[in-house]
């Protein structure tokens, strides 16, 4: 079995996609979404414009031949290479064979850790490929020089599973050059360099590989859990969402987080039915009353398919929502490697005269930003009784930073800010709906409104405008313009929803 440094980072997001990765079908994951494309392309030239400030030398090896690629490796550290880049660090694995012991920085071969029990009929070989070996003075196998480990990563803080890798990195460097680098580097975006304190994270390292390996050895696959924001670019999301469906999972119903899950699990409350059928008092032996009082509400909003009334006085609901002659809806598309807003997206709804018409202020080119900012302002000056609704904290963040970038007097940002109405706020401070995801997209999917463009998202607009920016398509600025109303047309959807279902609530209530 081979365990690579990115199948290690994998099983630190998620046990279960590394399993898949070893086991399932290749062809049956899904295909790679554009918006994850991009982040590799930006990856790779983050990493090249690292590269390209130090002359480095390369081994040269077939394709994911990574004995071959240590081979030519240990070539270059040998010979005293200053820095290597696309090295390949490999270490075997068997039952008289441990990963070298971290032990204040010294070298040895302890049976600390043994990682394949004795027995095992699969061989485990470990595979770590560090951006850069850059030569330093000590003592190690080779001479008088040690190699230490650097990572390039387009993030902006070192996460765990950055460490883990580099650690990773450090400890099959120790085992060829004979010898412990003090650290292990890390470069992330915008050419911060980190230190990775080695003598934490090898520990860490050691524990999470043995459970990787005793994971995929094992039998069947780990759980399935869905969560959203981590499982959207997963390759295998396909196949485990389906399974997420079939088993009813809770990790379906909103506020279900795994440490919840695992909560609800000793309680024996697995599924939906069972979580919405549940006394208070069973729950309130672990979560405190008003999460009990959440999830029990949500799980019934899902079996019964309806939504609930959070409050017992829905007019107090009802008044936080203004309504107007004019209302404005108001949505933005972003490209965030730029930090840059382009386009400024706004539904004008005039109820008396029956009219909606949408204004999209576009940057076709991200030097156009203050332009558009200035016609937004403009739009917005011309009904300044209007409220503005939005969707989430995104819009008001957004509308700060312009106004502070382009010197936008703050009496006039004040009072813009006044006017503005979070629809998220007003849907999670009043209803519970049954669906798997707050979302604006999964709330409108639920009143009944669809996207013209199926399969559409944000994500992918930051693709499309990336690619607009490449190519010129103006298809590509068409996709993102009618993505940019369907959003303000969305809010809209919901907005009116909600006044409505809040008043005869009211009404029901007198």
């Amino acid at each position: 079995m081979l365990i690579t440094e990115d199948l290690l980072l994998h099983y630190k997001r998620c046990p279960r996609r590394a399993f898949l990765d070893i086991y399932n079908d290749p062809n049956s994951k899904d295909r790679d979404q554009d918006f994850l494309l991009k982040l590799r392309q930006d990856s790779l030239a983050h990493r090249q414009s690292i590269l390209a400030l130090t002359t480095v030398q390369r081994p040269y090896y077939p394709s994911r031949d990574w004995q071959a690629g240590a081979n030519a490796t240990l070539e270059l550290m040998q010979q005293g290479v200053e820095q290597i880049t696309k090295g390949v660090l490999m270490l075997s694995l068997s039952d008289d064979l441990a990963v070298p012991s971290f032990n204040s920085l010294s070298y040895n071969h302890g049976n600390d850790l043994p990682l394949v029990t004795s027995g095992s009929p699969i061989a485990v070989t470990l595979v770590a490929y560090p951006d850069l070996l850059t030569k330093h003075p000590g003592k190690s196998d080779f001479g008088d020089w040690i190699y230490v480990p650097t990572t390039i990563k387009l993030g902006r803080r070192p996460k765990p599973e950055y460490q883990i890798v580099a650690a990773l990195q450090a400890q099959l460097l120790a085992a060829t050059q004979g010898v412990w680098s003090e650290t292990a580097q890390l470069i992330l975006r915008n050419q911060d360099s980190y230190s990775v304190k080695l003598e934490r994270w090898v520990p860490q390292m050691q524990t999470v590989l043995k459970n990787c390996i005793e994971t995929l050895l094992a039998s069947p696959a780990p759980e399935v859990f869905i969560s959203r924001h981590r499982c959207s670019l997963c390759h295998w999301y396909s196949d485990c969402y389906a399974q997420a469906q079939a088993q009813q999972h809770l990790s379906l119903l909103p506020g279900v987080t795994p440490s919840r899950y695992q909560d609800l699990q000793m309680l024996n409350l697995t599924t939906p039915e069972s979580l919405a059928n549940a006394s208070p008092a069973q729950l309130e032996t672990v979560f405190d009353g008003e999460l009990t009082t959440q999830l029990i509400r949500q799980a019934q909003a899902v079996v019964q398919n309806r939504a609930i009334l959070k409050t017992d006085s829905p007019t107090s609901g009802a008044l936080t929502i203004p309504s107007a002659l004019v209302e404005l809806y108001f949505d933005i598309e972003a490209e965030p490697e730029r930090h840059l807003d382009y386009l400024l997206g706004v539904l004008v709804v005039e109820r008396e005269a029956e009219r909606e018409r949408f204004y999209p202020f576009l940057a076709e080119q991200p030097f156009e930003e203050a332009a558009i900012w200035q016609q937004f302002l403009e739009l917005v000056a011309r009904y300044p009784d209007a409220p503005i609704f939005h969707y989430s904290d995104y819009e008001v963040d957004t509308v700060k930073r312009l106004a502070k970038l382009y010197e936008t007097p703050r009496s006039s940002v004040k009072s813009l800010l006044s006017r503005f109405v979070d629809v998220h706020q007003c849907v999670m401070g009043t209803v519970t709906f049954p669906v798997e995801s707050y979302s604006l997209k999964h709330l409108a999917h639920w009143l009944g409104f669809e996207w013209r463009d199926a399969g559409a998202s944000g994500a992918q607009c930051v693709w499309w405008y990336d690619q607009w920016l490449r190519t010129g398509d103006r298809t590509l600025l068409e996709a993102i313009l009618r993505y940019n109303e369907d959003d303000c047309r969305a809010t809209y959807r919901l907005k009116t929803w909600l006044c409505e279902f809040l008043q005869a609530a009211a009404t029901n209530c007198n």
